[in-house]
């Protein structure tokens, strides 16, 4: 089951698409757009992140960071991230620490869960349900943006 809206996000360091260090505290008093998805480069997994790459520049300059998760590794992030030139990170939850952190395990692979973190490191929103192609306009909609 997905962690509840108001609850202290679980923090994290982990490495990114391209190899830099990433840690939700480096984001203090912004709001995180985590997003868990299974699998780089599968259909569902790509029209998600597609959403996220066409919708970015609304996310910009509103102090909005987007990041996707998922247990895949650089390697792969950084081919996925080139062939659909996707203009956020990636995080390569490797050991599954963020996926276990976060309860979204579905057995080897994350769970399609999106955790919106207000500023102050608490968890304002979760999708558990998405429509791949619509959920960065979604989650705009919703944050009023």
């Amino acid at each position: 089951m997905a962690l509840s809206v108001g609850a202290h996000a679980p923090g994290f360091t982990v490495k990114d698409t391209n190899g830099n260090t990433v840690s939700l505290a480096d984001y203090a008093g912004k709001t995180v757009v985590l997003y868990f998805y299974p699998k780089d480069d599968t259909p569902g997994c790509t029209k998600e992140a597609c959403s996220f790459r066409d919708a970015y520049s609304a996310y910009q300059g509103k102090d909005i960071v987007v990041f996707g998760v998922s247990r895949d590794d650089e390697a792969s992030h950084q081919a996925f991230t080139q062939k659909f030139n996707l203009p956020f990170p990636l995080l390569a939850d490797v050991d599954g620490i963020l996926t276990n952190a976060y309860d979204v395990d579905g057995g080897g692979y994350s769970k399609r869960v999106t955790y919106v973190i207000d500023g102050e490191g608490k968890i304002a929103k979760v999708y558990d349900s998405v429509k791949t192609e619509t959920h960065a306009t979604d989650i705009l909609a919703d944050l009023g943006l």
